[in-house]
């Protein structure tokens, strides 16, 4: 199990080191952004305007977490299927997104852009969303409040467990390299 930070130098060190299917556990600053507040991002760069998070050396989850419990910084936090936002992932990791959260498969598009950019796609554990809240010890919602559970939030992650699914050589857990 590897410890990973988000500061962005260093996950730009770390990330050749990671291969398909090691473990680590993924500590720092991370912002959650599914279909809606992807369209919204992508409509607001198109435009030239500055997107809700700085989008170079960026983290993102595809999650949309529940209202937190009593005592909790989050409710459930379980991943979305990651291959909904393959439309968009290509163009935010040739802008600099460093890292996504998710499940599920990713298309070729999205391999390529991950290996041309020394990007990383990371899986988190489906279905243990109650568990993976455990690992969040602070959330904002940044942008999009009417989005509701899918507006954009920036969370402080701590040991958050998670499966390299694809590595920046084309290394998949989903079938092949590049």
């Amino acid at each position: 199990m590897k410890t990973v930070s988000v500061d962005v130098k260093d996950l730009k060190k770390v990330i050749p080191t990671l291969h398909a299917y090691d473990k680590v556990l993924l500590s720092g600053t991370v912002y959650t952004s599914r279909d809606a507040a992807h369209k919204r991002i992508m409509a607001a760069l198109e435009k030239g305007e500055e997107p809700p998070y700085p989008i170079e050396g960026a983290a993102v989850y595809y999650a949309g977490p529940t209202e937190a419990r009593e005592g909790m910084a989050i409710g459930s936090c379980g991943p979305t299927t990651s291959g909904r936002m393959d439309v968009f992932a290509p163009d935010l990791l040739d802008r600099g997104l460093l890292c996504m959260i998710g499940k599920g498969p990713r298309n070729q598009t999205v391999t390529d852009a991950i290996c041309r950019n020394g990007a990383i796609y990371l899986c988190a554990l489906g279905g243990a969303g109650a568990l993976a809240c455990q690992c969040i010890t602070d959330c904002q919602v940044i942008a999009y409040e009417d989005l509701g559970c899918e507006s954009v939030k920036k969370l402080t992650f701590r040991d958050f467990p998670l499966v390299v699914g694809i590595d920046c050589e084309g290394n998949s857990v989903f079938g092949g390299k590049k």
